[in-house]
């Protein structure tokens, strides 16, 4: 398994079942393991405003997030408007943003930008999967975080060398330690609840377990 297999199974272990994807060359992978997990429904869009628009609306209506697949830093940016409604709104959107390859980052190639400075305005929870060994718990960390309370789009920056690569995570690992995550928010009123009376923060869980 490598990091983009986990990556996906370990959202689908925690019922993230949607992404809105606009990928470039630094997610093809991500795209490849797509194939390999059918409860995964990947939705193809033709600009990054509209995935990040059919996430928040998604969000606000199945009351739990999709995940967005976004094109390094630009790709972000294209997106930022909707992500911006959607903190505001607090509506939990798992953010997957491609990056260059770790070692590639030095170049400083033409797309090439800090990515974690421009989502962190939008994004309650900000980290970079800088290993294949971490996709899988990081990517729990930030369902549970998109959550909160309060809830809200996180982001998770994924190098290209974290995808391809073989990690020792396996899909649904249980996040370590605080789920918040390293991005401070502030003190605001979040989301009151889900439905049903559910309170506001799930716990993210292993695959296969209840």
């Amino acid at each position: 398994m490598n990091g983009a297999d986990a990556l996906i199974s370990t959202l689908v272990a925690n019922e993230v079942t949607a992404c809105f994807a606009n990928p470039g060359t630094s997610e093809m992978q991500f795209v490849a393991a797509l194939d390999g997990v059918p409860a995964m429904r990947p939705v193809l869009c033709l600009f990054e405003g509209v995935a990040t628009g059919a996430a928040d609306g998604y969000g606000r209506i199945a009351d739990k997030p999709a995940c967005t697949l976004l094109h390094l830093g630009p790709g972000y940016g294209n997106g930022v408007a909707n992500l911006h409604n959607a903190r505001r709104a607090y509506t939990p959107i798992v953010n997957v943003v491609g990056d260059h390859a770790t070692y590639h980052r030095q170049y400083d190639a033409p797309l090439n930008s800090d990515i974690a400075t421009l989502v962190k305005p939008n994004s309650i929870w900000v980290k970079s999967a800088d290993s294949a060994a971490e996709v899988a718990s990081l990517t729990a960390e930030a369902v549970a975080a998109s959550y909160g309370p309060p809830g809200g789009p996180v982001s998770l920056i994924l190098p290209a060398d974290s995808a391809w690569r073989g990690g020792r995570g396996r899909a649904g690992d249980r996040p370590e330690g605080d789920a918040s995550g390293a991005v401070g928010v502030g003190s605001r009123r979040g989301r009151q609840g889900h439905q049903g009376g559910q309170e506001a923060g799930r716990p993210a869980r292993r695959a296969g377990l209840p």
